[in-house]
Formats: structure tokens, sequence, C-alpha cells
């Protein structure tokens, strides 16, 4: 499978961030072709050392590389990626890869 993770970073308002991202981002994700499962972490996200400056993670799962390409380029995809400017005002990194089970 491919996947897309996007690790938001905390936002300036994190309740507007959560219904923002609840009402209207997710539904736009969904509607990404070949998508096939979208995750996001719940609660707070933190690391080995304690807390961390993300607020949440998703991970989006496509078939292979070239559907998840495919989706993410389509106008579907297109406004999901082009709808994080209206809501992650901390940032967000975007990572993609193919993966396997080990």
């Amino acid at each position: 499978m491919a996947k897309v993770v996007v690790l938001y970073k905390t936002p300036k308002d994190k309740a507007a961030f959560d219904a923002y991202y609840k009402s209207t981002h997710i539904p736009l994700a969904y509607k990404i072709p070949g998508l096939k499962t979208y995750e996001v972490s719940q609660g707070g996200v933190g690391t080995p050392a304690g807390a961390s400056d993300i607020h949440l993670v998703a991970i989006l799962a496509f078939d292979s590389m070239a559907d998840l390409q495919k989706g993410m380029g389509s106008p579907e995809g297109q406004a999901a990626g082009a709808d994080v400017a209206n809501f992650a005002s901390g940032g967000a990194d975007v990572l993609l890869f193919d993966s396997k089970d080990a």
C-alpha cells in the first residue's frame, strides 16, 4: 500500500482546527479517488520524551503509489490539499511512501 501521512502542528486555536477538520476537511478528503482508508490520531500526540508539537496525525492509504498520485492529482485531491491552508495555522508536514508488511 501507499500512504500519505500528514503531521499537523499545533494550531493557534485548537478548538477551531478540530471543528473545521471534522466538518469540512474530512468530508473533502473522503472524496479523493482511490482512497482506501483514512485514520486520524485521537488525543495527544507524544514522543518517547513527552509532549510534541504535533496536534493531529492523519494517515491516508491507497492501493499503490500510482493510485495515490492519481488521487492526489485529481480535482478532489487538489481541493483537499488546498484546504489545508484554511485551518492548519501551525503548518503541516506531508509524507508519501510505499509500505509493506515487515
